[in-house]
């Protein structure tokens, strides 16, 4: 029997055992008035910087992500509005709920997200906040356009079409 050393092993074989499972990815909180608020251009997956009770807050899927909104300033993609409530069992360290928070991108990301605020009507606006495979809290980031009120009547009318016809297909097929 041959022993395999250090040196000869495949970087596979130096991390975990590929029998742990994979988790599901889990959604916490979805900003549902960004469709209908938005025209969604991109979408980039961030990470967010959290204290441990906010980790466990999020766990119990207490996160509000209406009207929050994303800041790039001095190099650094900042997220304002999260609601986030102090975690039930925490002590008196749990931090302010509406606190703004870092999320972390790469340099070639926010730099041209940067670019692309500074034209004219385009935002960053999280569109969901999820733990992804490996039980890290992740926001879904979208560059958006503001859609006017006649994109918003035009969508909701193709809506009630499409909700008509799968009425109609299901009533037919009975």
């Amino acid at each position: 029997m041959t022993r395999v050393s250090a040196a000869r092993r495949t970087p596979r074989q130096w991390g975990r055992s590929s029998t742990v499972p994979k988790r599901d990815e889990k959604t916490i909180a979805k900003n549902r008035r960004a469709f209908h608020d938005y025209e969604i251009l991109e979408t980039y997956e961030a990470g967010i910087e959290l204290t441990g009770t906010e980790v466990r807050s999020l766990r119990e899927n207490n996160c509000q992500l209406t009207d929050c909104f994303a800041l790039i300033r001095n190099g650094e993609v900042w997220l304002n509005n999260v609601h986030i409530p102090p975690y039930a069992n925490g002590s008196i360290f749990n931090p302010d709920p509406d606190r703004k928070r870092r999320l972390l991108l790469h340099k070639k990301q926010i730099r041209y997200l940067d670019g692309k605020v500074a034209e004219k009507g385009l935002a960053i606006v999280p569109l969901k906040m999820y733990f992804n495979t490996d039980g890290r809290v992740k926001v879904e980031l979208a560059l958006a356009r503001g859609k006017k009120l006649y994109d918003k009547r035009a969508s909701m009318k193709e809506r009630d079409a499409k909700r008509e016809i799968d009425r109609a297909m299901k009533e037919r097929s009975r």
